[in-house]
């Protein structure tokens, strides 16, 4: 099996800050495990805001990117990748608005789904640092997970490591074990689904049958009306 390839995209443009430090300790962990790394220094590209093609025309955005930028760049990397790692830090309380312009931009690469079956980032595994002075770092990863999930990829156990403190990073020893592991888990996970070629979502459904088997499930069960639900809350029957 040929060796997996972990890409770490770090969203500061401070390269000695904390979000950073935490990026190179993941790194260490995957490195660790087995993988090769990329560290991706989204600062070093020109990256420009989505225009929203898929509002006019859902299938206009499509890979490659129609802008002429260096995302496209970008996304060859990630496509070539089995495993993502986004380490960033926190502004006003949320991602960086040039981390939040790629995240848009990747709607390019998810929207593949409609072109050809699959999300050019289906089935890769993600995982998230974030990094801050006060608050933020947990709604930050909830949303990351959110849209990494939405683009197609698993999100392994023990996937995210935070930090909020004006404090160096590395004496946060929580947050140093947690991103070592990320980097460790999102290997694992992606040496396990390096192999697999089946799409995870399917527009092979069949509504009538679905429908008509859940009806068929529903009709099987007891309905109780709203009474009896009362009164066997409050500890009748």
């Amino acid at each position: 099996m040929n060796t997996p390839k972990v890409v770490i995209i770090e969203g500061s443009p401070r390269r000695y800050g904390n979000s950073t430090k935490l990026a190179f300790i993941a790194e260490k962990g995957a490195k660790d495990m087995g993988c090769l790394t990329e560290i991706i220094w989204i600062s070093d590209y020109e990256i420009k805001p989505c225009i929203g093609c898929v509002s006019d025309d859902i299938m206009a955005c499509k890979y490659p990117c129609v802008i002429r930028d260096d995302f496209n760049k970008i996304a060859e990397k990630l496509i070539s990748s089995d495993g993502i790692i986004l380490s960033t830090p926190i502004y006003w309380y949320m991602v960086p608005g040039h981390v939040k312009i790629l995240l848009d931009r990747m709607t390019s690469l998810e929207n593949m789904l409609l072109h050809n079956g699959k999300s050019l980032l289906d089935g890769k595994v993600a995982a998230f640092i974030a990094t801050g002075n006060d608050a933020g770092t947990s709604t930050t990863i909830s949303y990351l997970m959110d849209v990494f999930n939405s683009y197609g990829c698993h999100i392994p156990a023990w996937a995210l490591a935070y930090h909020h403190s004006y404090e160096d990073v590395l004496n946060n020893g929580p947050a140093v074990i947690d991103s070592y592991n990320i980097g460790i888990n999102v290997c694992r996970l992606s040496k396990i689904l390096k192999e697999e070629r089946d799409p995870w979502y399917t527009f092979n459904v069949d509504f009538d049958e679905l429908r008509k088997y859940t009806e068929s499930e529903i009709s099987k069960l007891k309905m109780s009306p709203l009474e009896e639900r009362v009164a066997r809350a409050n500890g009748g029957k």
